[in-house]
């Protein structure tokens, strides 16, 4: 099961998460080529690039078949992936998706992240603000032209696998529920849409429990329901479900 993070971020903000899914399934976190401790990008950064960069590191690993696990601009790199790389993703878990045409243009995504920021955990922003200071500014403008450009409905349309989408209800970078079901309903054959109630952007690390718990049962083709020891207020429920898709093949 590969993480894969978002926009200028490296992948410890996943690792909440990840370690709760760690007995469960071979867990991979990296950072990809330009983000975090993998030091500066030679050249442009784009999602295409970062989707191949992902099945380079699955081959140094050994790793012929995952799940991808995404946040954010990680969903996009996801669904690239999956259209050049198809044999050799199971699943795809697709959370808090980003880059599409409600984050644009560059000023409103500007102010979408900062409203999300104070609805986060504080002690997020000591995990990411030293990702975001070592990204740097113009590797910033570079990577958002690249998700502007991105044909990202296209792409999660053209998914053929077992597809998680996980949202948050006080996420401002996600479109609306009427948004959210148009969407569902051109993909109503594989997509299984789950809401966390008092989630925002970062659920990987503000509702690790709940949304591990998600993933499980994703996993395991079971029905969503809440998890009742896991503390908080948060709370899950399905607001769409696709024709049922059996099992994929292959390991996790």
């Amino acid at each position: 099961m590969l993480h894969v993070h978002g926009f200028g971020l490296s992948g410890r903000y996943l690792l909440p998460t990840a370690e709760r899914l760690a007995g469960d399934f071979h867990t991979l976190v990296p950072d990809l080529p330009g983000f975090g401790r993998s030091g500066k990008a030679a050249g442009r950064l784009d999602v295409p690039d970062l989707a191949h960069a992902a099945v380079r590191f699955l081959d140094a690993k050994g790793v012929e078949r995952a799940t991808l696990v995404g946040n954010s601009m990680g969903c996009p790199v996801i669904t690239e992936f999956a259209y050049h790389h198809p044999d050799r993703i199971d699943r795809a878990v697709l959370v808090s998706p980003a880059g599409g045409i409600f984050n644009q243009p560059f000023r409103r995504a500007m102010g979408q992240i900062s409203r999300d920021g104070t609805r986060e955990p504080p002690r997020l922003m000591s995990v990411v603000t030293p990702d975001y200071l070592r990204f740097g500014v113009s590797s910033t403008v570079r990577m958002f032209r690249s998700l502007t450009q991105y044909p990202s409905l296209e792409r999660l349309l053209e998914l053929r696998i077992p597809t998680l989408v996980v949202l948050g209800d006080r996420d401002p970078l996600m479109p609306g529920p009427a948004r959210v079901q148009e969407v569902a309903s051109q993909a109503d054959t594989h997509v299984l849409i789950v809401k966390i109630e008092g989630a925002a952007h970062a659920i990987n690390f503000s509702h690790s429990g709940e949304l591990a718990h998600v993933i499980r049962l994703f996993m395991a083709d079971e029905p969503i329901v809440d998890d009742p020891n896991e503390p908080g207020h948060a709370r899950l429920y399905e607001i769409h479900r696709g024709v049922h898709h059996p099992p994929a093949r292959g390991g996790a």
